[in-house]
């Protein structure tokens, strides 16, 4: 009998079963492969400090970073990619790296750099889930995190002040929801009739910007711009994650 599998993770609202990319593209993969896991949100714990999430804890195995999860539970045959041809595996590696290097930076940007939404929406929402003492701390330890992996994405030394790059983020995060939109066309999914890996990670990474009620976001404004990338948000929302989901 396999061991139980467990997910550690950010807890859910603005209408996501997670407000973390990381936690649902994981989240978006586990419904798409049949993957059972129960989900334990880090909400209200001291391991909204101490944990990196989102963590897979199956027997005395525990494996972080969503890639490495969709491996391991690849190994479990819990595969959603299994239908996919060679070019189609090497268009899903490919899609994905262009992900970490153009959209996740100005993600990042926009949640935890930008001024106004740090102040009025990111900050206030992980204070509230973080208890009391770390509601002070959380929110800019993320922030810190946050500007370092942009800094490092982008190649720039500290020295840089992240204004001078802001519009270099920008314009790349713009180019490849312009690419996801073309690639996906009229389709539901990226694949064929059934989501696969690709479709977790384009989920994960665009379902916060899409729901989140950010008072200053050009690229929110862009993506709303793109209707079939937030239909394939709202799709994948309804048939994977309706109401009844626990953390949805």
């Amino acid at each position: 009998m396999a061991a139980a599998m467990e997910l550690r993770c950010w807890g859910g609202d603005w209408g996501l079963p997670s407000v973390h990319s990381e936690s649902l593209v994981v989240l978006a993969y586990t419904k798409f492969s049949g993957a059972k896991v129960t989900v334990f949100p880090i909400d209200w714990t001291w391991k909204t400090l101490t944990a990196t999430v989102p963590e897979l804890i199956c027997g005395d195995t525990a494996v972080k970073e969503p890639s490495q999860i969709l491996n391991f539970l690849r190994k479990q045959r819990l595969n959603a990619d299994y239908e996919l041809t060679a070019r189609q595996g090497a268009d899903t590696m490919a899609y994905i790296a262009l992900l970490e290097e153009k959209l996740r930076p100005a993600l990042l940007h926009t949640f935890w750099v930008d001024a106004e939404n740090y102040a009025n929406l990111t900050r206030p929402w992980f204070a509230s889930r973080s208890p009391f003492p770390l509601n002070f701390l959380v929110p800019s330890r993320h922030a810190n995190v946050a500007l370092s992996r942009i800094m490092l994405t982008k190649g720039e030394t500290p020295l840089h002040r992240i204004t001078e790059l802001e519009g270099k983020i920008y314009s790349d995060a713009k180019e490849c929801l312009n690419l996801l939109s073309y690639r996906l066309g009229s389709e539901n999914y990226f694949f064929g009739s059934s989501p696969t890996s690709l479709d977790a990670f384009v989920f994960g990474f665009l379902a916060p910007l899409h729901k989140a009620s950010l008072p200053s976001s050009p690229l929110q404004s862009h993506l709303r711009q793109l209707e079939n990338l937030t239909h394939f948000c709202e799709n994948i929302l309804t048939v994977y994650f309706n109401s009844n989901h626990p953390y949805g």
